[in-house]
């Protein structure tokens, strides 16, 4: 760069001499510096309109070296020009990589622009959702006409949630469509065949529904007499006392898992659209819980029931009583008869409400908390004689997903645990 303005001042200082030399000899030394000074001023004015025609052209070319300062402007804007251009090519291979990768992938892909017009899709697009090469610049509510879908387009909420249509390309296959919202008012739409998982999963639930209901009967008429060799005075069975009674408390485990397994079944395969709902007392229902578990006697902790909130829900209350009586016996039977069980009904901030079931007992250590919903999934207790089938949180789990509520685990080994069903505000009705 200085040397472009040196050689500018090597070029003034010499024309400028000659000027006014010439000037002094022609007695016209204001003149000659006038002309001079026009001069320089139309060579500026002529880079100037070089400058911008190279602009406007996108020309690379420069002016040859000797022309002082501007000869370093145009090399240096020749320079910028061509690294613009590297770093142009390297985004457009760059973006050509991006979506030849999303060209291949299984899961449909379309990006929509501000008003949900179709920009781009892949290939999967064409199979899943029916896509063309004309439907690019279209709303996509027009061309993918389910209703579930027109309402998840409008109330979309970042990916967090997804909905499940059939194909508008092949009705037999199921898609779960997820939007992801990127940039500026573009969204991503996703779209992932799930009818093999969904078979699966109405397989499996057919499945242990059956064996479920196949088990029930003859585990019934088993724990039957087995109730009555305990309970029978000949002499003869005495010897076997011990072992009857561990027999029938073992099958009344069974009769436990098997009835856990059908609801849990049941809240699966029932969908939101067939829950019996109504207004739901919950401080009526908490207290009917409450009684229950009052008259089970004196040997278990204290429970005490705070309703600090009058509010109802909108629910199912089958599956509501379902998953608060999981949670209290599960408090009551990992805390010590000298401990302290608390059911708090109480309102949050925003409209919403919380039951919180809080108890004194052993406490659950961190790293099994992510995975007390899981099935099956129990946690060596040290009380003993207290361990139950794994699946009582599964069921609350699904219980308040099927409300739009939340699950929340707070513990401390050692000092007790809570655990929180968090509704929202839609689902509270209010007096």
């Amino acid at each position: 760069m200085w040397h472009g303005w040196r050689r500018e001042l090597d070029w003034l200082a010499l024309y400028l001499s000659a000027v006014l030399t010439a000037g002094w000899l022609l007695n016209q030394v204001w003149a000659a510096l006038a002309v001079f000074v026009l001069g320089y001023l139309l060579r500026h004015l002529f880079s100037l309109h070089g400058l911008l025609k190279q602009l406007s052209s996108g020309s690379g070319d420069y002016p040859p070296s000797g022309s002082g300062v501007w000869d370093e402007i145009y090399y240096q804007f020749h320079q910028l020009r061509r690294r613009s251009k590297r770093r142009k090519k390297r985004l457009v291979r760059m973006v050509e990589r991006f979506r030849n990768a999303f060209a291949v992938l299984p899961d449909a892909i379309v990006i929509l622009g501000e008003d949900d017009e179709i920009q781009w899709y892949n290939a999967a697009a064409e199979n899943l959702l029916g896509l063309k090469k004309s439907d690019i610049g279209l709303l996509i509510a027009n061309l993918v006409r389910s209703p579930k879908f027109v309402e998840f387009l409008q109330t979309g909420d970042g990916g967090a949630h997804t909905v499940n249509i059939r194909s508008p390309n092949d009705p037999q296959l199921m898609l779960e469509i997820r939007l992801v919202p990127y940039d500026k008012d573009m969204r991503l739409v996703m779209a992932q065949d799930v009818s093999q998982l969904r078979f699966m999963e109405r397989v499996r639930s057919d499945f242990v529904a059956n064996v479920s209901h196949e088990l029930r009967t003859p585990l019934t008429v088993l724990k039957g007499y087995l109730e009555t060799l305990a309970d029978a005075d000949d002499p003869a069975l005495q010897r076997y006392g011990k072992a009857l009674t561990s027999m029938e408390e073992q099958a009344g485990r069974m009769q436990r898992l098997i009835d856990d397994l059908l609801s849990l079944t049941r809240l699966e395969s029932t969908t939101q659209n067939h829950q019996r709902l109504k207004q739901v007392d919950v401080a009526f229902l908490l207290r009917e819980i409450y009684d229950d578990v009052a008259r089970m006697g004196t040997e278990h902790a204290a429970v005490a029931l705070h309703l600090s909130s009058n509010a109802a829900l909108w629910g199912d209350e089958q599956e509501l009583r379902s998953a608060f009586s999981n949670l209290l016996v599960n408090a009551i039977k990992y805390t010590p008869a000298t401990g302290q069980v608390d059911l708090v009904w109480r309102d949050e901030e925003g409209g919403a409400v919380r039951l919180d079931v809080r108890d004194t007992g052993e406490g659950i250590a961190e790293q099994h908390i992510p995975r007390l919903t899981e099935r099956f999934y129990r946690v060596d207790s040290a009380v003993r004689g207290k361990v139950g089938v794994g699946l009582g949180l599964a069921i609350v789990k699904h219980v308040l997903l099927r409300h739009d509520a939340e699950l929340k685990i707070a513990s401390q080994v050692g000092q007790g645990s809570c655990f929180s069903c968090c509704f929202p505000a839609k689902r509270v009705v209010r007096d």
